[in-house]
């Protein structure tokens, strides 16, 4: 793949990431798929890709009010216990398997997306700081 799809692909699952919709979900295929990358370099090159990403996201959303500041506090410590046990694990898990987890981990959440009867719709009482503005 020449530089300018290199870039276009950056270019596009950082928009994605940045709005939370899972650009390091169309990255990391993109590199099993296209790069011929392995599964365990995708994912950590996702993550370093995602870094610089979130930050930037983070500071707008921030800044708009869009963060539940209580709700990260509660979930922070069991996000970073995970993140740790994850990488770990992956470690163990052979390549191979390592894929199918993931495709299977995709399909699982796309199907959920497409048959959950959830209503999507937020409103400002949702996020209280939002609504405090």
């Amino acid at each position: 793949m020449n530089i300018f799809g290199q870039a276009l692909a950056g270019f596009l699952t950082g928009v994605l990431a940045s709005m939370g919709l899972g650009g390091g979900f169309i990255l990391v295929v993109w590199l099993t798929l296209f790069m011929n990358t392995d599964q365990r370099t995708a994912q950590g090159i996702n993550v370093l890709f995602f870094l610089p990403i979130a930050f930037t996201a983070l500071i707008m959303h921030l800044k708009n009010g869009l963060i539940n500041k209580n709700l990260v506090k509660k979930l922070l410590f069991g996000g970073v216990v995970g993140a740790a046990i994850g990488t770990l694990g992956a470690q163990l898990v052979a390549n191979e398997l390592l894929r199918k987890l993931f495709a299977l981990f995709l399909i699982g959440f796309g199907l959920r997306e497409m048959f959950s009867a959830k209503n999507a719709k937020h409103t400002e009482s949702e996020n209280p700081e939002r609504s405090a503005e």
